[in-house]
């Protein structure tokens, strides 16, 4: 394999092409006029052939020079890039979450940036309540998993409990868990698993437990109840917001733990840089109950 020429060598050389002269290209580089001469001189010597035509009227290129040139402007554009969008990311915390917690994350994300601009965060959302660090390159992750497996690394947000919710137009027509039997039951998951843990700690049965609609994520599911369609069953933490604004209501008081959670987790084996270690402590924070 042929020896590459030497970097700075052809850095020189691309700067005095564009211009085609020594003294310009030195003064571009902060060098001298010699320093260029030399190390342009070197690159042919390395190459085997001129680069450049030296004329009394000025510099111009050889047919290898101006081939040399394009190939050139290729190349530190490419390295341009890599420093421009490497140092973003690097930058910019890599954050992964699943949908069912947007509507708890999202708005106190938003928040983060208006409070913390200096520490941008980029959201990736998926349906998986999991991370592989080992596959994924993200500094953190929302997990959704049992209380009892809670990894060594990870800070918890809070405890799933379960409770209905509807609009406050429902309201009037619910005043005993026995009256969801003339209600649309809305499913946030295409199994009844959420329903039907409530309706056994609230010790009664209900025939429509089947029908209604069942939905792939939470946020589908509330997003229908706040169009007054049905009563769906979520977790009181994630759906906060909208409780505290009014836009949907608890009807009955009861909440259910499910024995699961929401975690901060970030690499094991790793310490989180000072821009995550407060992201993940703010979002804490966020998470107790007046947050």
């Amino acid at each position: 394999m042929k020896r590459l020429p030497p970097l700075p060598a052809l850095h020189t050389f691309w700067i005095t092409a564009q211009c085609c002269n020594f003294t310009r290209a030195a003064e571009q580089l902060h060098i001298t006029q010699g320093a260029v001469s030399r190390q342009v001189a070197g690159l042919e010597s390395h190459l085997g052939y001129p680069l450049f035509l030296r004329q009394a009227r000025g510099l111009g290129l050889t047919d290898e020079g101006r081939e040399w040139s394009l190939r050139a402007q290729q190349v530190f554009g490419l390295i341009g890039d890599a420093v421009e969008q490497i140092g973003r990311r690097r930058e910019t915390l890599q954050l992964k979450a699943s949908t069912c917690v947007m509507r708890w994350l999202l708005p106190r994300l938003i928040q983060w940036q208006q409070e913390r601009p200096d520490v941008p965060v980029e959201l990736t959302t998926t349906v998986a309540c999991a991370v592989d660090f080992r596959r994924e390159q993200f500094d953190a992750a929302v997990i959704y998993l049992p209380i009892a497996e809670q990894p060594a690394q990870a800070r918890h947000l809070f405890d799933e409990q379960l409770t209905p919710v509807c609009a406050p137009t429902l309201l009037g027509g619910l005043h005993a868990p026995t009256d969801l039997q003339q209600q649309v039951l809305l499913h946030p998951t295409r199994d009844e698993q959420d329903w039907t843990l409530w309706l056994k700690a609230a010790g009664i049965r209900l025939s429509n437990l089947g029908q209604g609609y069942h939905f792939e994520t939470l946020d589908l599911a509330m997003t229908v109840a706040l169009q007054g369609s049905g009563v769906a069953i979520g977790d009181s933490a994630l759906i906060g917001e909208d409780l505290k604004a009014g836009r949907l209501v608890m009807p009955f008081e009861l909440r259910v733990p499910t024995g699961m959670g929401y975690y901060l987790v970030y690499p094991p084996g790793t310490e989180p840089s000072a821009g995550l270690e407060a992201l993940m402590t703010w979002l804490v924070s966020q998470a107790q109950p007046s947050g």
